[in-house]
């Protein structure tokens, strides 16, 4: 029966809360998590899913935590789950100690537990999952594969989650394999007829059909990044593995060997190569790029400090490059499967001397597929490296978004190239002479006209028609015509969105990237205490004239962003020239996803301070 210590009855929600799952990674529980999760969207209802795994090998502790929320709300929660599906003995006392009061403990039964090992503010649901797997199947791979399975179908009667939604998903994933599929239905309502026939069920955290998922689609950042990068005209990406980037780069090998292949010779219009180390992946991108390919890199934070020598030599010598940045918790190894917005000065200046480079920051799988292919156009304009911020929790976890749209129409922008027929014709050529005053030179591509146009480049100080100099003059235009160039980036680089508040306010908060959907949610927390905020999101760097103008019609703007030292706020003030005070700090950075709870718990203690 339904186990219920010291209490009648636990949280009563429907289509609004938090499911973890305790596992053990290797054993089998991704596919039938990410089940549950799929089948909640396919029963009308917004989920959101986040992965929290260890940096290392098989058998160690991993988490998937579904968001179920009849609002609508994407970003994590915060606090605990409601209902802890305990599958890992290792983990049992920290994820008994994390769920919220009244929640609901599900555990495999099998072997009795004392009483002592529970919470008496908690409901525990108990099912026998080894000892029905034990006695259904005989091999021990199936039994663990299984029991995942089995475990679902008890949850789906006791959350009245649609079996019907789930044999669909379990059809289309084995489709072709029929005794596959067979295999599973069978273990799922293995699970579900135990609990129907011995519990009593639905507990009180139950799912209705809605229809609140409209046409979105459910993908991750990496891999909409990386179909960016393909519809953008990328033909050639040198990388070297790295956590939470790499599948980025296989996601954009999948898309070519679909879309980069030649129908009629079977030849690919691509390369891919796995590089030695992030140095040798960012020489490899500026060599391609150099002769006319769009080229990219996928990276994270150790892989930038690796970079930052070539990256220098990309932006003194005007090569294009594309670096998708998915940003993780550092300095050092420092957690690299956790969620961070450590990167953000880091690229912005990127290499030693006086660098400053173009941001691009996406806050949604639906931007990820839109910079990433704008981030090549804007390579090719600037004649310069582009960063594309991602973050972990972007990058790695799936997510509903907008559905991604193209206009055949476009064509790719090459930017200033010259031609052999201009360069036959006389037209004045010197590689690093602005002809235009944008800062921006026209360049040629390699093997464009026999005898006229550049064929080589160098880091070292050059006059404008790239003859080698070390004159101060020569060195000083050079680099004021870099920061023209920059400056000119600011009307090319998507500009902030703002959001004004219900009532007149004199409070602003700026934020960017996967801090979104959590500033959302927290702005309708913030307006119930009475407090309002108008709401600037960054999508850039250099920063436009939006972002000055916001801040200077606030009396205090609150900087929401995932690190430490505030390196957004830092970037505010030393670009635009802000005085400190009035950008507050809401820092969250301990490597989990910021929620909306902590959002508008700091703003408001922020506001009661500066008050008393």
């Amino acid at each position: 029966m339904l186990q219920q210590i010291d209490r009648l009855e636990g949280l009563q929600r429907v289509n609004d809360f938090v499911v973890k799952f305790a596992n053990v990674n290797g054993s089998g529980s991704a596919s039938a998590n990410a089940l549950f999760a799929r089948a909640i969207l396919r029963m009308g209802i917004v989920a959101t899913p986040r992965n929290i795994f260890p940096s290392n090998i098989q058998g160690l502790p991993t988490w998937y935590e579904v968001r179920i929320s009849g609002a609508g709300h994407l970003a994590a929660r915060g606090s605990g789950p409601d209902l802890m599906v305990a599958m890992n003995p290792q983990t049992w006392d920290h994820d008994l100690t994390s769920i919220e009061s009244g929640g609901y403990l599900f555990y495999d039964n099998t072997k009795s537990m004392p009483s002592e090992r529970f919470r008496s503010d908690i409901v525990v649901v108990g099912v026998p999952l080894t000892q029905m797997t034990n006695k259904a199947y005989s091999d021990s791979r199936q039994r663990q594969l299984f029991k995942n399975i089995v475990a679902l179908g008890a949850l789906s009667a006791l959350i009245e989650l649609d079996p019907a939604v789930i044999e669909q998903l379990l059809g289309e994933q084995f489709k072709g394999r029929d005794k596959l599929i067979a295999a599973n239905v069978q273990a799922l309502h293995m699970g579900r007829d135990w609990v129907q026939q011995n519990l009593d069920w639905p507990i009180g955290l139950t799912l209705r059909h809605a229809d609140t998922v409209g046409d979105r689609i459910f993908i991750d950042g990496n891999s909409a990044a990386a179909l960016g990068a393909v519809y953008g005209g990328a033909t050639v990406c040198a990388w070297y593995p790295i956590t939470p980037s790499s599948s980025l780069a296989e996601a954009f090998s999948r898309y070519c060997s679909r879309m980069r292949v030649d129908k009629a010779t079977g030849r690919n219009n691509f390369a891919i190569v796995q590089a030695e180390d992030e140095l040798a992946s960012i020489g490899m991108v500026i060599g391609a790029a150099w002769n006319g390919a769009r080229a990219f890199t996928a990276t994270s934070g150790p892989g930038i400090s690796l970079m930052q020598e070539f990256v220098g030599l990309a932006y003194f010598a005007e090569i294009p490059a594309v670096i998708f940045d998915v940003q993780r918790a550092g300095p050092s190894t420092g957690m690299p499967t956790r969620t961070q917005q450590t990167d953000i000065t880091a690229c912005a200046y990127a290499s030693h001397g006086d660098t400053k480079h173009v941001l691009l920051i996406p806050e949604d799988p639906h931007e990820c597929f839109d910079f990433g292919a704008l981030a090549f156009d804007l390579a090719d304009r600037l004649q310069t490296p582009i960063f594309v911020m991602l973050d972990l929790e972007i990058g790695m976890n799936d997510r509903l978004t907008r559905p991604f749209h193209w206009d055949d129409a476009r064509r790719m922008d090459r930017g200033k190239v010259r031609t052999a027929e201009e360069l036959e014709a006389g037209t004045l050529f010197g590689r690093y002479l602005d002809v235009d005053d944008d800062g921006i030179a026209y360049r040629t591509l390699p093997g464009t006209h026999p005898t006229k146009g550049a064929f080589f480049t160098r880091g070292t100080s050059k006059d404008r028609m790239a003859r080698y100099s070390e004159e101060g003059r020569d060195y000083q235009e050079n680099m004021e015509r870099l920061l023209k160039k920059h400056g000119t980036a600011r009307s090319m680089v998507p500009p902030a969105i703002e959001q004004k508040a219900d009532a007149p306010t004199r409070l602003g908060a700026i934020y960017y990237g996967s801090t979104s959907p959590a500033i959302a949610e927290a702005d309708l927390l913030l307006a119930e205490q009475g407090i309002h905020l108008n709401l600037l999101r960054v999508r850039g760097f250099p920063f436009g004239n939006e972002v000055t103008a916001f801040i200077d019609v606030h009396d205090q703007v609150f900087v929401v962003e995932q690190n430490r030292d505030g390196q957004m706020r830092s970037l505010l003030i030393n670009e635009l020239e802000i005085e400190p005070k009035k950008l507050g700090k809401v820092l969250h950075y301990d490597g989990t996803p910021i929620s909306a709870r902590f959002i508008a718990a700091a703003i408001a203690d922020l506001l009661e301070k500066a008050i008393s």
